[in-house]
C-alpha cells in the first residue's frame, strides 16, 4: 500500500506500489516526445514535480479531472510563461504548445497553495498566468525557465516555496476529503451525511467554499482517477469488474463517465497505454 500525504491530518492510500499510484495526469506521459520525469516530494503539501517535452504528433494532450492544483511553466527560451492550473471536471484540450518543454509542481489532492491571492472557485476549470497574481516570483520564473537541468529547477522551486503555506480547509472538508478518497468516490451525499453527522446543505456549502467544487463532482474525480490508475498499472481488467468496484449502475454508464473524463474509452484508453509502454515512460529522480 502507498499512503500519499496531503496534510499533518489527512491520508489518501491507492493500492499500487509504482509512482502512478500519484494523483496523475497521463495525456502528459502519454504524448511526451520521450520520458516523463517525475520526482516525488517530500514535502507536506506538494504531491510531484515533473517535466516532459509535449509531442502532438500523434494528437492533443488532454488534461483530466485530478482535484490538484498545478503551477505549469513553459520553458520555451523565446516566450516562456506560467500558469496556475486548477482541476478540470472534465477531459480538455490542455492546449500545450509543440515541442516546448514544460516543468510542473503539482499540489497535493485538495490542497489550494496559501500564497496564490485567487479563492477557490476562481481555479476550477480555470488557468491564471501566475505573475499577473504573483508578480513577486518573477526572479524565480525567470530562473527556472532558463534552467536545463530538471533537478536544479526542482531546488530553485523548493527555495522560492520553502515556509510558504498552505489554506487550511475546514475540519468537515478535510474529513470529507478523506471519506471520499477510502471509498474511492462512490458514495451519495445521504451516506457522507451519515458518516459525517452533518447535513447535505452544510456539507455542500463548507465543501463548495474550501475547495471550489461540490463533494459529489470532487467524488467523481477521485473514481476517475481510480479508474485511470487501475487501468495504467494492470496488464489485464475487466471493465465490468471495475464498474462494479467504482459503484456504477452498469458497464454502459461507467463507459460513458471514463469517456467524458478522459477523452477516451477505457479500451481506447488501456491500447494507447499498453502500445505506449506507459510505466516505462516515467523515470522517477
Amino acid at each position: 500500500m502507498l499512503s500519499v500525504p496531503i496534510s499533518n491530518k489527512l491520508h489518501v492510500t491507492f493500492s499500487n506500489k509504482t509512482a502512478g499510484a500519484y494523483v496523475e495526469q497521463p495525456w502528459f506521459v502519454l504524448t511526451s516526445s520521450k520520458h516523463y520525469d517525475l520526482a516525488i516530494s517530500k514535502d507536506k503539501i506538494i504531491s510531484q514535480c515533473y517535466t516532459f517535452e509535449a509531442d502532438h504528433s500523434e494528437g492533443p494532450t488532454f488534461a483530466i479531472p485530478d482535484g490538484c492544483i498545478d503551477i505549469l511553466f513553459d520553458c520555451d527560451q523565446t516566450n516562456p510563461e506560467a500558469k496556475v492550473c486548477g482541476s478540470t471536471l472534465e477531459a480538455r484540450n490542455a492546449e500545450l504548445k509543440h515541442r516546448h518543454r514544460y516543468f510542473g509542481v503539482r499540489y497535493k489532492l485538495g490542497v489550494i497553495p496559501g500564497f496564490l491571492g485567487v479563492s477557490a472557485d476562481e481555479l476550477v476549470n480555470s488557468e491564471v498566468d501566475l505573475l499577473d497574481i504573483m508578480p513577486r516570483l518573477e526572479s524565480a520564473f525567470a530562473q527556472i525557465v532558463s534552467e536545463g537541468d530538471f533537478g536544479n529547477q526542482v531546488e530553485i522551486f523548493r527555495r522560492c516555496y520553502e515556509g510558504k503555506t498552505p489554506r487550511t480547509p475546514s475540519p468537515l472538508t478535510l474529513e470529507t476529503i478523506k471519506i471520499i478518497c477510502e471509498k474511492k468516490g462512490t458514495l451519495r451525499i445521504g451516506q457522507l451525511e451519515a458518516l459525517t453527522g452533518y447535513t447535505c446543505r452544510t456539507l455542500q456549502r463548507q465543501f463548495q467554499s474550501d475547495m471550489g467544487m461540490s463533494p459529489k463532482a470532487f467524488s467523481r474525480i477521485v473514481r476517475c482517477q481510480f479508474a485511470v490508475h487501475e487501468i495504467n498499472c494492470q496488464n489485464s481488467i475487466a471493465f465490468s469488474d471495475l464498474a462494479s468496484d467504482l459503484g456504477f449502475s452498469d458497464q454502459p454508464h461507467f463507459l460513458r463517465e471514463f469517456k467524458k473524463c478522459v477523452s477516451a474509452t477505457p479500451a481506447n484508453y488501456q491500447r494507447q497505454v499498453q502500445q505506449s509502454a506507459y510505466m516505462q515512460r516515467i523515470r522517477c529522480a
